[in-house]
């Protein structure tokens, strides 16, 4: 038995739909503008670009419901909907063709951004960490295993801020689809089981204020309902 100096942390997880089982989270990779509109949106133009990550912290995965608490160092905080691929095998340099034996169910997640942090990153050129890998920046529904589901390659995606329609989208719009995804991050580190993969998010993205009543989903998928939490004091 190891002799660890203190307790080690408890793994990260996610529920599993239906089950009292529950899902592993090792590392979360997440796709940046990855719907045409929304690179756009951005300032960006989606036909020139290879698609490109960045990570966030597997304990900033949390359960998409409740209260998300708000984060600290932010007066500009946003929402971005998307498909959450769940892995259950790894491995390198993976062709398309074979990357969704890879895949052992799906999710609906929220990448919270600190954009008013990511914008000034953009400036000085620095890394986005900061605005992306903050504590609780990654909610996310319930999985459905792939026997429920199967491996969805069109419905539509959508997010809704206290009723209104921000975010609407299909998952046909992926500019690079699920096993183009995983194929590429495989082709610079080996996946491994556990690992979540945030599939980028369509146009729309907005602000959230605390008290915010936030629902989502991806039709055949997953929904999610939360409130934010208030402002740290």
């Amino acid at each position: 038995m190891t002799d660890f100096v203190f307790p080690p942390p408890a793994t990260p997880s996610l529920a599993v739909a239906g089950s009292t089982a529950r899902f592993p989270v090792r590392r979360v990779f997440c796709v940046g503008r990855n719907y045409a509109a929304h690179a756009r949106e951005m300032g960006n133009d989606p036909t020139r670009e290879p698609p490109f990550f960045f990570m966030k912290p597997a304990d900033a995965v949390v359960p998409a419901e409740g209260v998300v608490p708000y984060p600290t160092l932010t007066s500009n905080l946003h929402h971005e909907v998307e498909l959450v691929v769940a892995l259950a095998q790894g491995g390198s340099r993976i062709a398309p063709e074979q990357a969704l034996g890879l895949v052992w169910g799906y999710g609906v997640g929220v990448d919270l951004t600190r954009r008013d942090l990511q914008d000034t990153a953009k400036q000085m050129s620095r890394p986005w960490d900061w605005a992306k890998g903050f504590d609780a920046s990654a909610p996310c529904s319930a999985l459905q295993p792939v026997s429920a589901v199967g491996h969805p390659e069109a419905g539509r995606i959508w997010l809704q801020v206290n009723g209104e329609l921000r975010q609407q989208g299909d998952l046909t719009e992926l500019i690079w689809p699920v096993p183009d995804i995983i194929s590429h991050v495989s082709q610079a580190v080996a996946l491994q089981p556990g690992d979540l993969i945030f599939t980028g998010t369509p146009a729309g993205v907005g602000a959230l204020q605390p008290g915010d009543h936030v629902r989502g989903g991806v039709a055949g998928v997953a929904g999610f309902e939360f409130e934010m939490g208030p402002r740290p004091t």
